[in-house]
C-alpha cells in the first residue's frame, strides 16, 4: 500500500534527517487492510535508524507525538485501529522540545 509519511518536530532526525517518505507498505498476511498498529511496527523496522525509543513506547507512539492521518488527529479515527487507505498521508510531529 502506497503511503506518504512525514516526520517533524525533530523526529526526522531518527530517520536520517529525511522529513518526507513515500513508501510502499505490505499489508499483514497479504490482505488489503492496513491499520496504524501495523504501520508503526513497519516504521520502527524500516525507517527509524536510531533511538526508536524516542519515537515509540510499546506498540504505540510515545506521549508527546502528534499523529495525523490526512490532516485529522488519529484520536478521532481509532488510534492504533485506524484503517489506512492507499495514498493516505500520515504525519508524525513531536510536540516535545528540549531546552
Amino acid at each position: 500500500m502506497q503511503l506518504t509519511l512525514e516526520f517533524g518536530g525533530g523526529l526526522e532526525l531518527l530517520c536520517d534527517s529525511v522529513k518526507i517518505h513515500n513508501v510502499n507498505v505490505d499489508t499483514k498476511n497479504g490482505g488489503d487492510k492496513l491499520i496504524m498498529k501495523d504501520l508503526l511496527a513497519w516504521v520502527r523496522t524500516n525507517l527509524i535508524k536510531e533511538r526508536p525509543e524516542m519515537f515509540m513506547k510499546g506498540d504505540s507512539v510515545r506521549p508527546g507525538v502528534l499523529v495525523l492521518v490526512n490532516d485529522c488527529d488519529w484520536e478521532l479515527s481509532g488510534l492504533l485501529d485506524t484503517v489506512l487507505q492507499a495514498k493516505d498521508v500520515v504525519v508524525f510531529i513531536s510536540t516535545l522540545h528540549g531546552g
